[in-house]
């Protein structure tokens, strides 16, 4: 759910949600205050309306008291100078919040509220004998600072004398089950608006505040360098998907920085692989060297010797220095590459004709099969394909141990592919090394040795400029037998013109 729905959603709740609530709360109130009205005053039918006007409320609170106050004057007036049943009906009209007062002729006769300064001015307000109508469900109201509801009884004594009974009701009374109403109703509206609100409030929190929080803490953690943690997973809002982006972005510094630490861990250990590897034809050039210098080699036949032999070290360092340059280019991705059609069957004629020489001086046998038809092309840089070739061969040569050493090399054609197939009879390579010969810096522990040699990237070099040519390589080996290097090439293929 996206931010702004989220909001469009809290803010219709927050204007929704109290309104319905207190609505059925406040039904569910009247209703219930109402049934208590009716209970307790005989109010029948009672109303929102009707608990809501007070003056019509407290009229009908006493209507069943002033109808028997009407039957009581008819059968028997008198009794409204009995002081006893005067105050059963006071106290009756008590509970509904009013009190009576009796009139005979001029004279007040009974009251039944304590007379004060108010109460006198409202005795003085009351309507004379048959001035004003008045019945059960229809009182005198009196404004002013008295505000009292009236209701006027007239009748006769037996001596002939006039009768008048008032029932008086405040009007600034308020029944309980009003006032409890009113009272229930503020207090559920106020308990929805704080239920709501912390209700709300969670789900934002939840969904705003919480995430922040966590990229809060992440940013923080990543400004002290810490990368070893795991940023929580956010909703589907936009917070969310800042978060799972925050996520992408710290596993992404992570693989970085361990793959600078790999790389500096590498770098080193290639320092310390071209050290070693330099160290040794270094020695065996001094030595020999000296060796001239001091008359050692005092025939023709021995200095030819030392010299060639000074001559051969010189070759492996600067193969050693021409590695170490060629994977500084490939380490940054800025190998010179000059593609161009190149014919298989010329080219690798050319390749075996100069290999032939090297490995005749080091009395290896080559052998050399083309099976590829005499047209058959590819898109390559011929001087990286040479140090592919060049590679694999001083490789193998370095781990032939036998008498009569011999290596064969094969062209063969594969569909879309021409792939080359490079086979010694080499001490052969551990199943469990064969799957990281190609890996930069890896030497077998066979290979270390300062007898053998090498830089540890030279195979690494081949698979990066097989796979920048749109091929593959791979190896098959058997320990004490030999190896078997491979690598494919596609073929050049005209396009018919539409």
């Amino acid at each position: 759910m996206k931010l702004k729905t989220k909001l469009l959603i809290t803010f219709l709740i927050l204007i929704l949600a109290p309104i319905m609530f207190t609505s059925l709360a406040f039904f569910g109130i009247s209703r219930y205050q109402m049934n208590a009205v009716k209970k307790l005053y005989g109010v029948e039918n009672a109303s929102y309306e009707t608990l809501s006007n007070t003056p019509a409320m407290l009229s009908r609170i006493t209507k069943d008291a002033y109808t028997g106050m009407q039957a009581k004057s008819e059968s028997d007036p008198d009794a409204f100078e009995d002081t006893a049943y005067l105050d059963s009906v006071n106290l009756d009209l008590e509970a509904r919040y009013s009190f009576l007062v009796v009139r005979k002729d001029q004279d007040y006769i009974y009251v039944g509220k304590d007379t004060d300064q108010d109460q006198e001015e409202l005795l003085g307000s009351l309507p004379d004998y048959k001035m004003q109508e008045s019945d059960q469900d229809v009182g005198i109201y009196i404004g002013g600072d008295l505000q009292a509801l009236v209701k006027q009884l007239d009748f006769s004594f037996t001596d002939g004398k006039e009768g008048t009974a008032f029932i008086v009701t405040s009007v600034g009374s308020m029944i309980p089950e009003v006032e409890s109403m009113v009272t229930d109703s503020v207090l559920v509206l106020v308990m929805i608006l704080i239920f709501t609100s912390l209700i709300l409030t969670a789900w934002i929190y939840k969904s705003i505040v919480t995430p922040i929080h966590h990229l809060q803490v992440a940013t923080k953690k990543i400004t002290d360098g810490n990368l070893d943690f795991e940023m929580p997973a956010g909703g589907d809002d936009e917070i969310g998907e800042l978060c799972t982006d925050f996520e992408e972005m710290r596993r992404r510094l992570k693989e970085s920085a361990e793959e600078k630490l790999e790389s500096e861990r590498q770098n080193k250990e290639l320092i310390s692989n071209i050290s070693h590897d330099l160290k040794t034809p270094i020695t065996a050039v001094k030595g020999y060297v000296e060796g001239i210098m001091d008359g050692v080699a005092d025939t023709p036949e021995k200095q030819e010797k030392y010299i060639r032999t000074i001559y051969n070290k010189a070759n492996d360092m600067e193969r050693l220095i021409n590695e170490l340059t060629f994977y500084s280019k490939i380490d940054t991705n800025r190998i010179p590459y000059t593609f161009d059609r190149i014919n298989v069957n010329a080219y690798f004629a050319d390749c075996v004709e100069e290999l032939s020489l090297e490995l005749e001086e080091q009395n290896i046998e080559l052998a050399y099969f083309n099976y590829v038809d005499e047209d058959v092309q590819v898109i390559a840089d011929a001087e990286q394909i040479k140090r592919v070739i060049n590679n694999i061969v001083s490789n193998s040569i370095k781990y032939i141990d036998k008498p009569k050493g011999y290596i064969n090399i094969r062209v063969k054609d594969v569909g879309d592919f021409v792939q080359v197939e490079i086979e010694d009879n080499g001490k052969g390579i551990a199943t469990k090394d064969l799957p990281l010969i190609f890996n930069r810096f890896y030497r077998t522990d066979a290979s270390r040795n300062s007898s053998k040699g090498g830089s540890g990237i030279g195979l690494s070099i081949v698979k990066k400029i097989i796979e920048d040519h749109g091929g593959k390589v791979w190896a098959t080996s058997k320990e004490n037998t030999g190896t078997v290097m491979y690598f494919v090439l596609r073929k050049y293929q005209e396009v018919p013109a539409t």
